[in-house]
C-alpha cells in the first residue's frame, strides 16, 4: 500500500484550499486549457437588432470562404429536426397552471427578440476564418419597433414579441391572504408604500460560457467539454433538443472559472456546437467574446415593486402587499416562471411575524437578453422590499428602526417557523445576529463618526438589512465513495466546484466521519457519465446536498466494515466500534484499520465502496443581519462604502475560512449591484447601451473597505451535518442595506428614494430634486 501522509484536518477546522496550488501556478484545467486533436473553431452571428423579421439569409459567400467547413442556418436545424428550447419550469410550481411563453429557437428564423441572439453558426479551421466568412453572410431584416422595459410590454399597444404570449404577459398571478391583507390595512394605524426597482445587472464571471463539442461516429454518443455549474440537468435539455435520449451525451466540465448563477442552465450554443461536430465531423471550439457575454448570458434581476406595509400603533406589522413585475428578456428560459412562483414567495415577510400577505406577480418579455439567476434568484427581491419598508416605516412611525425589526422578529422559541405562506424555517436566533452585528458594527460611535465626517463636508449614513433564504437548488443528489487498491478514496458526486473549495472541504467531511486523511481523498466530478445524476451546483447546495449524501454513504460504509471487522477479529458484531479510523472490540485493545477492512472486502467480494443517492424534503435557511456606513460628497453626489460589519448564521462551519471567502464574494457582489452596476437598453432601439467595461463597471478592490464578518451559527436540523449555505447572504443582504444607508445619510437634505445603483450622478440628481 502506497504511503500517505496523515493530515486529518475535520469539520470545523481551516486547512488552506489545496486546489489553490493548482489554479496559482497556472495548472488549472479550465476550457481554453484543453486541447483537441483536429480542432476547428466556430463563431455565432447574432442579430444587431434587439426586434426584426427575418425575411431571408444568404450564407453562399460565407460557405466559399477559406477555410469554412460549415454555415449553419435554422434551415438547416429545420432539415435535421432539431427542437427548439423550452423553460425548465413550465407550469406556477404552486398552482399547476401553464405560463404563456415561446420556445428559444437554435437559430433565430422568422424573427429576433433581442440584440445579441443567435441566427446563423461558423465553422472555420481557426478562429480568424470563421470571423472573417461570418461577415460576408448577408440576412434581410426588418426592423420592428423594440421594447426594453416591463412597463412598456404591457402598455396598451406595445409591440407583441411572440403569438404565444398575448400580451407580452408570461404570468399574471395573485396568491395569498388578499382579503385579510385588505382587513388589516384598514385597521392599520401606519400604512407605509414605497416604489423599488431591483435593476438588471450582468453577472460577468471571469472565465466566460464556452463548449467544445464532438460526435464518435462509431458510438453515436456526443461529448460536450463545457463551462457550466449545472451539467446533468442540462445535458438533458441539450439531449432533448438534439432529439437524443440523456445517455447518448456526456458532458464534462473540469475546472469552472466561477458561475454566479450565469452558467446555472443550458445555452443554445450548447446544442449548437453539438450538432456542429456531427456536421462537420471534427471536434468544434467556441468561447464566448466578452461581448458575448454581455449580449447573450443570462442577466438577472430587473424586477419593479409597488409595496405597502400595514402596521398597527405600536409598530407591530399587520399585513404586507407587494405588485410586481418582472421582465423576463426576451425568452422564458431557465426557471424564470419557476423563480417568481417559487423563491420569490417562498420567503415573502422574511423572518419576521406578518399574519397577512398579499402578492401579485406578472412576468412579461421584452427586447432584451433573458433572465436566468444570479446570487439570491427570487430571495434577494423579497429582502430588498421587506427591508427598505422596514427603514420606511421607522422614518414615518418614530420608532428606532432596530427596535422595530427585533419587535417583528420571529423569537427562537417559535422556532421552527412557519410563515404566512406555510413555509417552514427550521432554525435561527434572529434578534440575537442583528445585535451581535449592530454592536460589532459600533452603532453606539456612530453619532460620533457622523459627526466627524460633517468636519470634512461629508454626509455619512448607516444602514442595515437582515437576510434569508432557502438553499438547497434541483431536490436529488448522490454521491459514490470508493476504496482504491492504493490506499486512496475516489469521491464521486454529483455535485460541481466552480471555485468554492469543495476539493478541501469535502474531503473534511470524510476525514470527520472515517479518520481519512485529507490527502487520501480524491474529488472526482463535472462528468456525466461517472455518476448517473448530479444537481450541480446552485442555491449553495453542493455542503447541504452532497455533504448529506457523503454522511449517510459514510453510516452505510461503518455498518459494512463492522461486519467484515467483526469476521477478523472473530467478535461478535454488537461488539465493534468505529473510532476514529479503526473498527475495535468493546473493552479490549484488538482492533482493525479502515482500509485494512476495505482489503478485506475486495478480497471477499464484499467491497466497502458505496453509492448513495438521496432526495431532500426540506431547505436549509442561512440568515444574518449585514450592516454598512457611507460617505457621500454632497458637490459630486460619488458615495463612498467605508464599513461593512456582518453576523450570519451558516450552521456548522465546515471550512470557516472558505465560509468566510464565500461570504466575502457574495458582499463584493452585492455592493457592485448597490453601487456600480446596471444593464441598461436603450429604450427607442433596444441596444445595449453598457455593453462593454468600458460601460459596465465591476467593483475592484478600492471600491470595498475591509469586511468585518462574524458568526452565529445556530445548526441546521434538517441534516446530519447542521449545515447551511452559506455562498449568496451578501448579495441578498448588501443592496438594502446600502440603500438604506445612503438614504439615512440624505434624509437631512429631504432625499427619500433613488432608483437604480447609487451611482455618483444619479445620487447628484437626487440631491438636486429635494432642494
Amino acid at each position: 500500500m502506497t504511503a500517505h501522509p496523515s493530515t486529518i484536518d475535520t469539520i470545523g477546522q481551516s486547512p488552506r484550499r489545496r486546489e489553490d496550488r493548482r489554479f496559482v501556478t497556472g495548472q488549472g484545467a479550465y476550457l481554453d486549457d484543453l486541447r483537441f486533436e483536429g480542432l476547428v473553431h466556430a463563431v455565432v452571428l447574432r442579430s444587431p437588432h434587439a426586434h426584426a423579421r427575418i425575411h431571408s439569409i444568404n450564407v453562399e459567400a460565407a460557405r466559399r470562404a477559406p477555410g469554412v467547413l460549415a454555415v449553419l442556418t435554422a434551415a438547416d436545424a429545420a432539415a435535421d429536426r432539431l427542437k427548439p428550447f423550452r423553460p425548465y419550469a413550465e407550469t406556477n410550481t404552486q398552482t399547476g397552471e401553464r405560463f404563456a411563453f415561446a420556445p428559444q429557437p437554435l437559430l433565430a428564423h422568422d424573427k429576433v427578440r433581442f440584440a445579441g441572439e443567435p441566427v446563423a453558426l461558423v465553422v472555420a479551421e481557426n478562429k480568424a476564418q470563421a470571423l472573417d466568412a461570418a461577415e460576408l453572410i448577408d440576412v434581410d431584416y426588418e426592423a420592428l419597433p423594440a421594447i426594453t422595459t416591463a412597463e412598456a410590454a404591457r402598455a396598451s399597444g406595445a409591440p407583441q414579441l411572440a403569438a404565444e404570449i398575448p400580451a407580452n404577459t408570461c404570468l399574471d398571478w395573485q396568491t395569498g391572504d388578499i382579503a385579510g391583507a385588505d382587513a388589516a390595512f384598514a385597521r392599520a394605524a401606519h400604512v407605509v408604500s414605497l416604489a423599488l426597482g431591483n435593476h438588471r445587472v450582468v453577472t460577468n464571471p471571469m472565465e466566460p460560457r464556452g463548449a467544445v463539442g464532438s460526435f464518435d461516429v462509431e458510438t453515436g454518443r456526443y461529448t460536450l467539454h463545457v463551462s457550466s455549474q449545472n451539467i446533468h440537468i442540462n445535458r438533458t435539455f441539450v439531449a432533448r433538443s438534439l432529439g437524443l435520449e440523456a445517455k447518448d451525451v456526456r458532458f464534462v466540465a473540469r475546472d469552472v472559472g466561477g458561475g454566479f448563477g450565469a452558467k446555472n442552465f443550458a445555452y443554445v450554443e450548447h446544442a449548437l456546437i453539438l450538432w456542429a461536430a456531427r456536421r462537420t465531423g471534427r471536434a468544434v471550439k467556441w468561447i464566448a467574446s466578452r461581448s458575448d457575454v454581455f449580449l447573450s448570458d443570462h442577466a438577472a434581476r430587473d424586477m419593479q415593486a409597488d409595496a405597502s406595509f400595514a402596521l398597527d400603533a405600536e409598530g407591530r406589522f399587520l399585513a404586507l402587499r407587494i405588485a410586481s413585475v418582472a421582465n423576463l428578456g426576451a425568452y422564458m428560459i431557465g426557471v424564470g416562471g419557476g423563480v417568481l412562483t417559487n423563491q420569490y414567495v417562498h420567503l415573502q415577510g422574511s423572518v419576521y411575524r406578518i399574519p397577512s400577505i398579499a402578492l401579485h406577480v406578472v412576468a412579461v418579455v421584452t427586447n432584451t437578453a433573458p433572465i436566468g439567476v444570479t446570487r439570491g434568484p427570487g430571495f434577494a427581491e423579497a429582502i430588498n422590499v421587506v427591508e427598505r419598508l422596514i427603514d420606511e416605516a421607522a422614518r414615518q412611525t418614530g420608532i428606532d428602526r432596530a427596535e422595530l425589526r427585533r419587535r417583528n422578529m420571529v423569537p427562537p422559541q417559535a422556532m421552527p417557523m412557519t410563515n404566512a405562506f406555510g413555509f417552514q424555517v427550521d432554525s435561527g436566533h434572529f434578534a440575537e445576529s442583528l445585535d451581535a452585528a449592530l454592536s460589532r458594527a459600533d452603532r453606539a460611535g456612530f453619532i460620533e463618526r457622523r459627526t466627524e465626517s460633517a468636519a470634512r463636508g461629508r454626509l455619512r449614513g448607516l444602514g442595515f438589512a437582515y437576510h434569508i433564504k432557502g438553499t438547497g437548488g434541483p431536490p436529488d443528489e448522490n454521491v459514490d465513495v470508493r476504496f482504491e487498491a492504493d490506499g486512496t478514496v475516489s469521491l464521486i458526486t454529483g455535485t460541481q466546484h466552480i471555485g468554492q473549495g469543495h476539493e478541501t472541504t469535502f474531503p473534511q467531511m470524510l476525514a470527520t466521519r472515517l479518520g481519512v486523511a485529507n490527502e487520501r481523498v480524491r474529488l472526482i466530478q463535472g462528468d456525466t457519465d461517472l455518476i448517473p445524476a448530479g444537481g450541480g451546483h446552485g442555491s449553495s447546495r453542493a455542503t447541504y446536498m452532497g455533504g448529506t449524501a457523503i454522511w449517510r454513504a459514510c453510516d452505510e460504509i461503518i455498518a459494512k466494515g463492522t461486519v467484515l471487522a467483526a469476521e477478523a477479529l472473530e467478535a461478535a458484531e454488537a461488539d465493534i466500534r468505529f473510532e476514529g479510523d479503526r473498527f475495535v472490540v468493546s473493552g479490549t485493545d484488538r482492533a482493525i484499520g479502515l482500509f485494512e477492512v476495505a482489503a478485506l472486502g475486495r478480497e471477499k467480494g464484499k467491497p466497502l465502496d458505496t453509492f448513495h443517492a438521496w432526495t431532500r424534503e426540506h431547505m436549509t435557511f442561512p440568515n444574518g443581519a449585514h450592516v454598512v456606513e457611507v460617505e457621500i460628497d454632497r458637490d459630486t453626489g460619488r458615495v463612498e462604502l467605508v464599513r461593512y460589519t456582518a453576523v450570519d448564521d451558516y450552521g456548522v462551519l465546515v471550512n470557516p475560512m472558505v465560509a468566510t471567502g464565500q461570504a466575502h464574494g457574495a458582499m463584493a457582489q452585492g455592493v457592485g449591484q448597490a453601487l456600480l452596476e446596471q444593464a441598461v437598453y436603450d429604450p427607442k432601439s433596444g441596444q445595449m447601451v453598457t455593453g462593454s467595461f468600458m460601460d459596465y463597471a465591476l467593483p475592484r478592490a478600492d471600491d470595498l473597505p475591509s469586511f468585518d464578518l462574524g458568526f452565529n451559527g445556530t445548526p441546521c436540523t434538517t441534516n446530519p451535518l447542521g449545515v447551511k449555505g452559506c455562498g449568496e447572504a451578501g448579495a441578498i443582504a448588501a443592496f438594502p442595506a446600502i440603500a438604506n444607508a445612503i438614504l439615512d445619510a440624505l434624509a437631512p437634505l429631504g432625499v427619500r428614494n433613488f432608483e437604480g445603483p447609487a451611482s455618483p450622478a444619479r445620487i447628484w440628481q437626487a440631491i438636486e430634486a429635494a432642494k
